[in-house]
């Protein structure tokens, strides 16, 4: 009777949970260690555990990862994977992809890369970010670079018609808004730009953007092409330093998440300069970052140069804080304070400041805990999981001084609806990485978890408006950016790359990356089938989680030294190319209850799952371009050097094989659009668009291939003309 019981139980895990195992060795009672023995300068974290605290026993072997423990965790960082390949169950990078440049779009027809936008998923994806898909990003960037400004370049956004956003010239190293090929626009394009400020903090997000690939590639060559470039644009916002106190004077417009910075309101009724604390964040995150190239690449005079900026821009920020330790949104030049709870005037939280310097590790530990104390304490910031831009509603607008809510715009001056207290998935995922740091596991699971489900009903809609709520969606329910019922921005890819850059805190340096164990204290064992990048050294990484405190450590199966307790370092040159890593962690993590329920329908993992449709089946419009890439492939099996081509041509075929798995799946109802008929058909048709662009996509490839004087380019182009007959 025992046996059958537990068969009976077996199978409803599986039913529930996906392919599950019962494994017998973990099927013991965890015990937490009753007393911590020091190595060194413990951090004092955190609450332990109880003494003892029963864990679920079962283990899951996903697709990107397995592990045991938390079934349903496991399966939110094994479905985060999904998003960054070719798969039927949730959106995926192919669904950004502009084949005719040859780079990610913001998405959703709108046709060009924004900064505010895509940095929260640039930044966490770039550890594990795979080919085609690295090297994309780093264009998609140069749309960007390509265009800085240098005083003298016109955005030249249009159709060629003259208007506001076309005629602004930019000072020397400004980068701006948004981008495309030959085309920039140097300052939020939205609102009454006449009054804007140049974009000060987009320009510092590009800088850390642009360092962080640096510092994972560790190319020398690269940095030689970059750096002069990121020096442009720091001396751009160094001409706004203030001497008097090292902040950044800047006026209305100019922070990432513009153009909620209103600047200061002046008695004549015109708005000038404050001191915005989201520049000096976001800047010094990227003076860190470029300490650690100049340090790489062997520049010292350059390295002297921005240590004292770095040192000086971090030594200021005590001024741009509330004494409850929390960040402020701006400040005036005569001392006012704009976002502190409980004043009368200005009396909100600023979210986006606050998640940011967590995040980027600007700040240290018991400042982070501060702003976490503070966030957590006042729950009209996270009304539904998510972190809002602000609460209450912002009243130091250009567009409505002195009120928390206002029109102008098209209406999307309401709180809760755009940048004033709206909802924004680069934000969340930056929050994400900050409830990571501070090991608040059930923040994560519940913000990961919303946005499962809006990905699951294909609606990563940019913003979430009604403060995260969505019931309606000003952009993605109406007018021309409605696609079939369908939204896929880039935003909202941060939340799935942070969920999984978070596990291990990468940190990466001159010459070694600094890896932080934040396994999910619910989670006793994790492995990760993908590896994160450094340069060209592939590292694959592993968790036996018992705490925040690292136990052990093995490379490739040989025991490697412990010099800290909180963090694991690893040599450069000390690596293998292909490092097996190996952690076991002590300490015990906070006993957390889990509220949020897991979407498991539709699964990535399932019992149909190892039943791939066939492509045969295929619409007629689809046939031939799969058969000439299916071709192709094959051409390049035996090609020397074409391991780019390769790449680009396995996501094509998969996302053309995927047509077919998605007709078969049973998306389930939906979670807060319901899938009705026309809404899954709509997503079908949406999957047969994306394979046709990564088809056109390397269509272009070969075209530019043809006319280069390249001989293996050549010979590659022939190949592909032949596999089209």
């Amino acid at each position: 009777m025992k046996k059958l019981t537990f068969f009976l139980f077996l199978i409803v895990c599986i039913s529930v949970n996906g392919i599950v195992s019962p494994d017998l060795k973990a099927q013991t009672t965890h015990k937490a260690p009753a007393k911590i023995v020091k190595k060194g300068p413990v951090k004092k974290y955190r609450k332990r555990t109880p003494a003892k605290v029963v864990l679920n026993t079962f283990a899951y072997d996903g697709k990107y990862c397995s592990g045991t423990g938390d079934i349903n965790f496991l399966r939110l960082i094994d479905e985060s994977f999904a998003f960054f390949h070719p798969n039927a169950v949730v959106p995926n990078l192919t669904m950004i992809y502009n084949p005719e440049w040859d780079t990610f779009t913001e998405g959703a027809g709108w046709g060009a890369w924004w900064i505010q936008n895509s940095y929260g998923f640039s930044y966490a994806a770039t550890p594990f970010l795979q080919e085609p898909w690295f090297s994309t990003l780093q264009r998609s960037w140069d749309l960007f670079w390509d265009n800085q400004g240098d005083g003298k370049r016109k955005g030249g956004w249009g159709d060629g018609k003259p208007n506001k956003l076309s005629e602004l010239v930019a000072p020397d190293g400004s980068l701006g808004d948004a981008a495309a090929p030959t085309q920039i626009i140097f300052k939020q394009g939205d609102g009454n730009v006449k009054i804007h400020d140049w974009f000060y903090e987009a320009t510092a997000a590009g800088v850390v953007m642009q360092a962080e690939i640096l510092l994972v590639s560790h190319n020398k060559k690269e940095c030689d092409r970059y750096l002069p470039k990121m020096e442009r644009a720091c001396e751009f916002i160094e001409r706004a330093r203030d001497p008097k106190n090292n902040l950044f004077l800047v006026g209305p417009a100019c922070n990432l998440l513009a153009p909620s910075y209103g600047g200061v309101k002046q008695p004549d009724g015109t708005f000038g300069k404050g001191y915005l604390t989201g520049l000096s964040i976001t800047y010094l995150a990227a003076l860190d970052r470029l300490v650690e190239l100049y340090k790489f690449t062997g520049d010292n005079e350059k390295l002297t140069i921005f240590e004292k900026r770095q040192q000086i821009t971090r030594e200021s920020l005590t001024q741009l804080m509330t004494p409850a330790g929390y960040f402020v949104k701006s400040v005036e030049p005569g001392g006012i304070k704009h976002g502190v709870l409980g004043q009368q005037q200005f009396g909100y939280l600023e979210g986006v400041a606050n998640a940011d310097a967590v995040a980027l590790r600007v700040v240290d530990d018991k400042t982070s805990e501060n702003i976490y104390k503070q966030i957590a304490a006042f729950p009209a910031i996270r009304p539904y999981d998510f972190l809002m831009t602000n609460a209450p509603g912002l009243d130091d607008t250009y567009g409505g001084w002195g009120k928390t809510s206002g029109k102008g715009v098209e209406g999307f001056w309401t709180f809760g609806d755009w940048v004033n207290g709206g909802v924004w998935g680069t934000v969340e995922g930056r929050a994400i990485l900050m409830y990571y740091r501070l090991g608040k596991f059930e923040d994560i699971r519940r913000s990961a978890t919303r946005a499962m489900r809006w990905a699951k009903d294909f609606r990563m809609d940019a913003p979430w408006s009604q403060r995260g709520e969505n019931d309606h969606n000003p952009w993605s329910d109406s007018g021309k950016f409605r696609v079939g019922g369908v939204a896929v921005m880039v935003d909202n890819f941060a939340i799935p790359a942070a969920t999984i850059r978070g596990l291990f805190d990468c940190d990466y340096r001159s010459d070694r990356l600094i890896l932080r164990p934040r396994v999910p204290g619910s989670i006793t064992r994790y492995v990760q089938k993908e590896p994160i990048h450094f340069g060209n050294k592939q590292i694959f990484l592993s968790c036996e989680n018992a705490g925040p405190i690292v136990k052990s450590v093995k490379v490739n199966g040989n025991a490697f030294g412990v010099s800290s307790p909180n963090e694991v370092t690893l040599l450069y040159n000390d690596l293998p190319a292909v490092a097996n890593i190996e952690i076991e962690t002590e300490g015990g993590w906070v006993d957390e209850a889990s509220v949020a329920v897991y979407p498991v329908k539709p699964s990535l993992i399932s019992k149909n799952s190892a039943n791939p449709q066939p492509t045969a089946q295929l619409p007629d419009s689809l046939r031939k371009p799969f058969a000439a890439l299916s071709a192709m492939y094959r051409s390049l099996e035996g090609e020397s050097g074409a391991e780019n081509e390769r790449t680009f041509l396995s996501v094509a075929i998969k996302s053309f094989e995927e047509v077919q798995a998605r007709k078969a799946l049973d998306p389930g109802p939906g979670y807060y659009r319901p899938i009705t008929a026309e809404r899954k058909e709509g997503i079908n048709q949406f999957y047969e668009k994306t394979a046709l662009s990564m088809y056109n996509g390397f269509v272009k490839k070969m075209s530019g291939y043809a006319m280069s004087s390249d001989s293996r380019q050549k010979r590659i182009a022939a190949l592909f003309s032949d596999a089209q007959k």
